[in-house]
């Protein structure tokens, strides 16, 4: 598991060897996973558990403005 952003009481994190298709782990007061490449080429909530709505939009937010660093990662 490597931490690659802080922003906003959020963490991003990529485990390593994971499986496809590329996705994050986004952890706050709960976790969310977020599919780096969606249907329409944006970032997709897979799944949050524990995760308030504002902290979701928020965790959304960071990985549509970083999309295309995360997936170089």
């Amino acid at each position: 598991m490597v931490t690659v952003l802080r922003a906003h009481g959020l963490r991003v994190v990529i485990y390593v060897n994971d499986h496809e298709p590329a996705h994050v782990h986004v952890f706050g007061d709960g976790e969310a996973k977020i599919n780096l490449l969606g249907a329409n080429g944006l970032p997709d909530l897979i799944w949050a558990d524990r995760m308030s709505r504002g902290e979701v939009r928020r965790a959304m937010e960071i990985v549509v403005a970083q999309q295309v660093a995360l997936l170089a990662r």
